[in-house]
């Protein structure tokens, strides 16, 4: 597990400083703002890190957007996307650290997480789409981050989600997984597939990439399994096509661990909601805002709010014949 860095004094008053900065900043007059609000109301700036554009990500920093709205904060934004690549965070989170201007900082994704608790330390960071905040070294614990970074925790339930996959296909033996050898996020929950695995019967046979590109050529490589499950992968969720086009081809049935990549082609995912958990998410900053609470003491948030979406037409492709018991208990059936 790696170890949480320790934060200076300069967080120390965190919450008094954004309540402050909610009450005093004056209006931006670049027209950048979509934020709620006359033009002539009390201002904040809040930058947004996201790793990488895909429906999962998009649909988190839609809810936060829209939880700061219903909330009365009059919001400009920075949006910024790292396009998926390490090098591209920390860049971003370097030239945050260094804006005077900004109260807040939403970060979307391990990756965007970890560059901006690592370089900001005088402005909240709230993260959201993160799996395990503390493997990830963003808080002392759950319970109490111990910083200015908390946030919400997108850790989807991974043994339930292959127990699915058992269901959809109970001849399975054999579960090939691709994902990020640099997604901290990813590591955790190829274990935890592991761990469900072995109590199914089931054998997990991995393939790593660095970037979306080699997602294709990964899922080629676990030739002879007999079910793909995805994770929440950042790098292979926005090269999901590749995977599909893969498991389409050798009649591979694929489950998720979020709704995107069914939308995109895979059968079915037990997940979450990323717009409510982008919501939850700025709901905590709207704390932080208007009621000067510390960030060091919000415990990270999960959500319990999980939806069974099923994809029949992918199923179909995938020579799939999806169970009565799977197809009666589907909240969202994908057309």
């Amino acid at each position: 597990m790696s170890q949480p860095r320790s934060r200076g004094l300069a967080v120390l008053g965190l919450g008094a400083t954004a309540l402050l900065a909610l009450t005093a900043c004056s209006s931006s007059d670049d027209g950048a703002s979509d934020g709620a609000g006359d033009p002539g109301d009390d201002q904040v700036k809040i930058g947004v890190l996201q790793f990488v554009q895909h429906d999962a990500l998009d649909a988190a920093t839609e809810g936060f957007k829209e939880a700061i709205d219903v909330a009365g904060i009059n919001a400009e934004y920075d949006d910024q996307n790292a396009q998926g690549e390490v090098a591209n965070t920390n860049t971003i989170a370097s030239t945050f650290a260094s804006d005077g201007d900004l109260d807040l900082v939403l970060a979307n994704a391990t990756p965007s997480a970890q560059a901006a608790a690592q370089q900001i330390i005088d402005i909240p960071v709230l993260f959201t789409s993160v799996t395990d905040a503390v493997e990830a070294g963003l808080v002392d614990s759950n319970e109490a981050p111990g910083s200015n970074v908390t946030g919400t925790s997108d850790l989807n339930p991974v043994a339930e989600q292959l127990e699915l996959l058992t269901e959809i296909a109970p001849d399975a033996k054999t579960v090939g997984v691709v994902y990020s050898s640099g997604e901290v996020n990813s590591e955790v929950q190829v274990e935890l597939a592991k761990d469900a695995a072995s109590e199914l019967g089931l054998t997990i046979e991995e393939a790593t990439v660095s970037n979306s590109a080699e997602v294709q050529q990964a899922a080629q490589s676990l030739d002879g399994v007999d079910a793909f499950y995805v994770p929440t992968d950042n790098t292979v969720v926005s090269g999901i096509a590749a995977l599909i086009q893969v498991a389409e081809q050798n009649q591979i049935p694929v489950i998720s661990g979020d709704s995107g990549p069914v939308e995109g082609g895979a059968i079915a995912t037990l997940g979450i909601d990323y717009y409510k958990l982008g919501y939850q998410t700025g709901e905590m900053a709207a704390s932080i805002l208007q009621n000067g609470e510390d960030p060091a003491e919000m415990p990270v948030e999960t959500s319990n709010d999980v939806e069974l979406i099923i994809n029949p037409a992918a199923a179909e492709r995938m020579g799939v014949e999806l169970p009565a018991s799977v197809v009666d208990r589907a909240d969202q059936v994908i057309e």
